[in-house]
This record gives C-alpha cells, structure tokens and sequence, in this order.
C-alpha cells in the first residue's frame, strides 16, 4: 500500500514535533538526561493525543546512542534498527485481542531475555484497561521487579479500570486534549506540506470537529483533502460532516427563540426529509446554540467563533432574538433530549418534542424559563409595545384648613394608551379586573373633584375624596388597599366605616392607622369616625341550626 494518512504520514518523530502535552515532555527529557528512566509508565487520557506516539518515541530515545535534546537522533545504530518494523526490542501489545492470561505469562517469560540492538528492550502495552483481572495477576509482580533492561509503558483511555495494584506501581501520566488553536496551527501544516489549498474557516471548522484529538482532525483533514480537488471551503467541510446546511439549522433555532413551534418543528422536517440523521442533526442545534451564546456574551466572539462575514451575521442576528437565560434554557432542553435518545425506540419522535417544548416556554416553569419570560415583558415595556396609563398629578393650591375644603387641580401629561380589548381581558382576568376597577373608582374620584366648592362639606363625595386622597395626596398604599372595599354611611356628622373581613378591622383599628385615618378625614372637613366589622352573612343552614338552639335552650342537643 503506497498511501498512508495524514495521521500515520505526519506522526511525530522527535519530542518537539509532539502537539503540546509539555509537561508530560519535559519530564521524559529529563529522565533521559539524567539517566534516571523508571521501569514503569501508565499513560491515560483521550484518544488521540499522543500516548502511543510518545511511547514510541521514548521507547527509541532511550535507546538512542547520541541524543538530542532528549529526542531520537534518527541516525545511530539503534534508531536505525528500531525504526525497522521487524526490531525485537520494542514490542507493542494490543491488550483489546491479547488479553488472555496466557498472553501475560508468555511476555513474563521473554521479557527474560537481554535487548538485541539497544539498551532497553521496551513494552508498550496499548488499551491496557481492557486485560482480565487473572491476567493483571499474571504480570503484576513482573511489573514491580522486572529485569534492568525491561521497561513498561501502558497506554489507556480508562484508567478507572486498572486495579489500583498496577496503578501503585506505575509512574502516571495524564495527557489532555488539544486546543483548538494548536490543531488548526498542525492542520495547516500539513496542508501547506502537501499543497493543499484552504480557507481559514475551513480549517476552523475541521479542528472543532476533531474535538481535542489531533488524530481525529487529521482524520477529517485528510478526507476534507481528497473531497475538494481545488480550494478546501467551510462549505465542503461541512458537507464532509454531514452537517446540516447553516441556513436551515439557523431558521429552526430561530423560530425556537422567536416561540413559533410551527415553524421550528416544519424546519426540522424539511431537513429530515433530505436524509440527514436526527443525531447530527441535534448536534447541529447545539453548536449553532453555543456559538449563539458566545457571539451574546463575549466581547471578542470573532476571534473565538471564527466563522465568515454571512455566516457570524447570522448568528449574531438569531442571538438577539433572546437573552442568556432563553438560550440557556433552550440548550439544555436539546442536551437532555440528546441523552434520552440513547434510550429512546423513536428519536425523531424525542427530537420533535423537545423542539415543540423549548419554542412553547409559556408551559415550562424551570427557574431559566421563567427569567426568560419576565425580561421579555420588560424588553417589551421598555420598547413602548406595552404602555400604562399616567395617573393624575394633583396639586394643593394652598394649605388647606379644617373649615376650608381643598381646591385641587388635576393635570395629566398625554401619554399613549392601549387599548384593553375582550380578547385581553379573556386572556388575562386578574389585569382586567383591576383595570376596569380602577376605571370605576376614577369616575367617584372625578365626581368627587367636580362638586361644588361650597364651604360645607358633601358627605356623598367625602370617602370618593378619602380613598383618592390615600392614593395621591398621601401616596399610603397600604391603607388605600385595606380601605378601598369598605361600606361607608353617615350617623349624623360621623362617619361609618363597615368589612367583614375581621384582618382588615383589625388592622383599621389599631393606633397609628387610626389617627392616621382622622387625619386626613379631618382635611375633608369630618372629624369624626368609627370601624366596625359585621359578621359574614349566615347560611340557611346555619340560620336553622342557631333557631334550633334557641327554641331548645337548656336542653343538651347533640346535633350530627
């Protein structure tokens, strides 16, 4: 086979050309250069990232006659002789097919026998997670004490599962994932080293998919490579992918954040219909979600996004569409549907639900939702689409004296009002309500500014002008709200306040609002006045039942 892929065609071959991973590079360095190389290695982290390729490269620095800096120098006698696939000194074990405890007691028998070409004779044990527990028996205490010239290297992606008798035994080393930058910095290398064209977006969008592995994002690269025979676009690796066009993911998340679940669930249906699988499909959503957040949070989200000029635009577009917790809300829907569809018989039918339930948040009573809904009304009442009407401005022309009544002036500033409708009382009872009585208590207040300015007082406006005074004048919420439902009559000059709601008495009644009270009767020329409370109205069967008693009075009535 005379091709290879980019993974295998651009490996790393010294320590320098390994894509970071330092720390862990820096030691192996200093370990050869010291001469203090330990006998056993336990490199764990994602697929990908450099375990076997640092392995091999160790395995061959140390055996290496004349150094460099650490790493191989490619031409001795030795790293000739390992370079060649048929070397006996470095052994690479694949745990996943050899996992037997036979295969662990035939390496314990040849780990026996000196290094033909080098120093070291070199195991490197690949998906060591994956050997029986009879065989960690077998090679455990071979591990601990193995010969001077043998040297271990095991390489997982689950070290949870290396019992902690191999783990104690090892020197551990945790690789992370590659950033982004690095991977876009060794895909366009390796493009520029095979004369490849590309876009800087293109590039962008390969190290994304690759997630962190750099052989993954050579993987891509390479099929991204042989997709486009000219130019390598964002657009072809998209289609590479499988992703779903911009445009249409753009225009489900957009009707999502704009509430129309008609729109959303057709928009996803047209997409479906093409062929494209509901996984990609809601791994799409997500990306475009996420790059809608970040576009809505940070400053500098061109640099982080990286994406073209059409296509930052439209995501900037559909991110101000909501706020933070909209687009918080909506992504944790889809990743929770993400999940369930690991479970799930039907996962269009998941898909399609959490769809209808993230563009429907009025039925959705999560702490995210709700915050969502309330700064949506104030971004619409700061907008002007809502207004309130203005209340009247009153103004004292002098002060006013207990034999004088007050002479008011009312002026209210124009201010657009909407209109209440039927429709809106039906949809919301509780606003029409308190509008429709405020309108009511308006028209006695009105009445009550328009009498007469004789010098007696109008006992038929003097509680339209108390109640209007609580509100305005005094500005006394509390009291205008305890006050506003009470039956009021006149026994001669003092006036009489009745409820028959006994908190309302007592709260009435107690000192300070009742001199409170007294005061501002006094300023509408009443001086003086009483709180009574009055009993609910009985029931026809409480009625019959107090009648009983009293036609039986003194006799002993048990009444089931």
């Amino acid at each position: 086979m005379s091709y290879l892929a980019f993974y295998r065609t651009f490996r790393p071959r010294t320590f320098d050309e390994v894509v970071r991973q330092e720390h862990i590079v820096r030691i192996l360095k200093n370990q050869i250069a010291t001469d203090k190389v330990g006998h056993a290695y336990l490199f764990c982290g994602p697929r990908g990232t450099g375990k076997t390729t640092l392995a091999k490269i160790f395995a061959r620095a140390i055996n290496c006659e004349h150094p460099v800096d650490g790493s191989p120098c490619g031409k001795c006698a030795a790293c000739k002789a390992l370079s060649e696939g048929s070397n006996l000194d470095v052994y690479e074990i694949d745990a996943a097919s050899n996992n037997g405890v036979d295969e662990m007691r035939d390496l314990r028998e040849k780990v026996q026998y000196p290094p033909v070409a080098g120093k070291y004779k070199v195991y490197i044990i690949d998906e060591v997670h994956m050997l029986t527990a009879s065989a960690f028996n077998a090679v455990l205490k071979t591990l601990e004490e193995p010969p001077r010239h043998a040297i271990f290297i095991l390489a997982t992606t689950e070290p949870q599962k290396i019992p902690a008798t191999i783990l104690s035994r090892c020197m551990r080393f945790d690789f992370k994932l590659i950033p982004r930058k690095d991977l876009e910095e060794l895909i366009k290398s390796v493009f520029i080293k095979t004369g490849k064209e590309f876009e800087d977006e293109a590039v962008t969008a390969i190290a994304r998919a690759g997630a962190g592995s750099a052989r993954d994002s050579l993987s891509i690269a390479d099929m991204c490579a042989s997709y486009s025979r000219g130019k390598l676009t964002y657009n072809d690796v998209n289609a590479v992918l499988g992703s779903a066009e911009y445009a249409r993911v753009s225009k489900i998340c957009g009707a999502i954040l704009e509430e129309n679940a008609s729109e959303a669930l057709s928009a996803v249906e047209e997409i479906l219909a093409t062929g494209k699988s509901v996984g990609v499909l809601i791994k799409d959503m997500l990306s475009f979600l996420n790059e809608c957040t970040v576009v809505k949070v940070c400053r500098n989200a061109k640099e982080i996004v990286n994406l073209p000029e059409e296509t930052y635009a439209e995501i900037a577009r559909v991110a101000s569409l909501a706020d933070g917790h909209k687009l918080l809300r909506v992504t944790e829907i889809l990743s929770s549907a993400e999940n369930e569809m690991k479970y799930s018989s039907s996962a269009r039918i998941t898909l399609e639900t959490a769809v209808f339930k993230s563009a429907t948040p009025l039925s959705d009573y999560n702490i995210d939702a709700l915050i969502g809904k309330i700064n949506a009304l104030e971004q619409k009442l700061k907008s002007g689409e809502y207004s309130i009407p203005a209340k009247p401005v009153i103004t004292a022309e002098k002060p006013i004296k207990p034999e004088e009544k007050p002479v008011v002036r009312e002026t209210a500033p124009a201010v657009k009002e909407k209109p209440v409708s039927v429709q809106d009382d039906e949809q919301n009872p509780f606003t029409a309500q308190a509008e429709k009585k405020e309108a009511v208590q308006g028209t006695l207040l009105d009445n009550a500014s328009n009498t007469g300015s004789s010098g007696q007082t109008d006992k038929g406006t003097v509680f339209a002008k108390f109640i209007k005074s609580l509100r305005t004048t005094r500005k006394n919420a509390v009291l205008f709200t305890l006050c506003m439902d009470l039956e009021h009559s006149f026994e001669g000059d003092k006036i009489i306040f009745t409820t028959d709601n006994d908190a309302v008495f007592k709260a009435l009644n107690r000192n300070e609002n009742s001199s409170y009270i007294a005061e501002v009767l006094a300023e509408l020329g009443v001086y003086e006045h009483e709180i009574k409370y009055k009993s609910p109205e009985q029931s026809d069967y409480e009625k019959a039942l107090e009648e009983l008693k009293q036609n039986f009075s003194g006799t002993d009535i048990d009444i089931k």
